[in-house]
């Protein structure tokens, strides 16, 4: 091959490459903000999702009866809301009950369905999970949950997601 086609396939090459979008986010990367999503959807989803952010505001406060109750109703007005449910998973790892925050985390990766990874869900779904698992002593299931949010968003570092970093 001569000069010219060695250069042509290299650039090729690295112009392809360049192209592709990466999987999934770098080990310095961003996770959702539930924030962000306040204004995207219908009339129902933004409504629904500012209540999250009350929620997670009033956990922030220390006021996790009123989050709960903001969680809640977020799900009243739309029950389809993977927010509300990463939400209230966050919750009940932190400040609740781990075996429930389980039974939120399916519910919100089934309602996030293939959406999560764009929305940049997927480091909360595994950091709570592995939190999740950790707070009911199986280290061993929890440990793969946890490298990974790690691995994929800086928030998760500390292996805690706190209302604020959440919201």
């Amino acid at each position: 091959m001569s000069r010219n086609g060695v250069a042509f396939v290299l650039i090729a090459g690295l112009f392809v490459s360049s192209c592709v979008a990466p999987a999934r986010l770098s080990p310095a990367g961003e996770a959702l903000r539930v924030s962000a999503f306040a204004d995207r959807g219908d009339a129902q989803r933004r409504a629904s999702t500012r209540m999250v952010v009350g929620g997670l505001e009033a956990s922030d406060l220390g006021h996790q009866i009123e989050a709960v109750a903001s969680f809640e109703r977020a799900l009243q007005v739309d029950p389809s809301n993977p927010l509300a449910y990463l939400a209230l998973a966050r919750h009940e790892t932190f400040e609740g009950d781990p075996r429930r925050a389980l039974a939120f985390l399916d519910k919100a990766e089934a309602t996030f369905g293939r959406s999560a990874e764009g929305m940049g869900a997927l480091p909360h779904l595994h950091g709570l999970r592995g939190a999740a698992l950790s707070a009911l002593g199986r280290p061993a299931e929890s440990e793969p949950h946890l490298a990974e949010a790690r691995r994929s968003a800086r928030v998760w570092a500390d292996g805690q997601l706190d209302a604020a970093e959440l919201r």
